[in-house]
């Protein structure tokens, strides 16, 4: 199970980092690594210290241009964040959320989406999140380093899923998850009605964006909804041009 468990650094700034955040990631069984925009090349001779015996974990990471090329194959998004929004994802603990993914192992790949050290995600960033997992922490101090709060979070996640496997469930092809590169499928096909349409207005297209794509997370569209979705809007789309 734990090869179902996806690492994602996006712009971060410190090599050392990367290196502290694989050997953090072996010590738990974790082997997947996306890196998205790191500042310094690759491969890299700090991060390599840092990872110690966990290189192998460097030599295989994916290092991609967006948040959408690193998510592509995930079918649950989890940010991690110490701060508040104005426009929060569902909020969870990490056992909360190993909770979660136990009770609903169709939901794989997940994707842990981890921000930059000095601000963290952004906005948008965590907009993109089915969840987004808080550690809990003292509330005069809460910033962890990045390497520190993916062993928290890689250690929850062998807590639940090395000792007892998940019981094998029988999913009809129809009712599997829709990935994340489907789900930027139907928000653009959402995008192109709402202008066939003259609904959509260039003042009001980032705040409906967002609202859309929050929707559609909480919503956990299964294959067969997202197909129903699409036919409709193809509909739409056919009788305005």
């Amino acid at each position: 199970m734990l090869d179902k468990f996806k690492v994602i650094l996006s712009n971060t700034t410190h090599p050392g980092n990367i290196g502290a955040t694989a050997r953090a990631m072996k010590v738990m069984g974790l082997s997947r690594l996306a890196l998205v925009n790191p500042t310094s090349k690759y491969p890299n001779a700090e991060a390599t210290q840092r990872a110690s015996r966990a290189t192998d974990i460097l030599a295989n990471a994916e290092i991609c241009t967006s948040i959408d090329e690193a998510l592509a194959e995930c079918k649950l998004v989890v940010g991690t964040s110490a701060r508040a929004r104005t426009l929060p994802s569902k909020l969870v603990t990490p056992r909360e959320l190993t909770e979660l993914i136990a009770a609903h192992p169709e939901r794989v790949p997940v994707g842990f989406l981890f921000g930059t050290e000095n601000s963290g995600l952004t906005n948008d960033e965590l907009y993109r999140c089915h969840y987004h997992v808080c550690i809990p922490t003292n509330p005069d101090y809460s910033s962890l380093n990045l390497a520190s709060a993916v062993q928290l979070l890689s250690y929850e996640l062998r807590l639940a899923f090395v000792e007892e496997m998940l019981p094998q469930q029988t999913i009809k092809e129809t009712e599997t998850a829709i990935t994340n590169e489907q789900l930027t499928g139907v928000l653009q096909h959402f995008d192109q009605a709402m202008r066939l349409t003259g609904y959509l207005q260039p003042d009001h297209k980032k705040q409906i964006d967002i609202r859309m794509n929050r929707l559609l997370n909480k919503a956990e569209l299964t294959q067969s909804e997202m197909n129903i979705l699409r036919g409709f809007l193809r509909a739409v789309v056919n009788k305005c041009q």
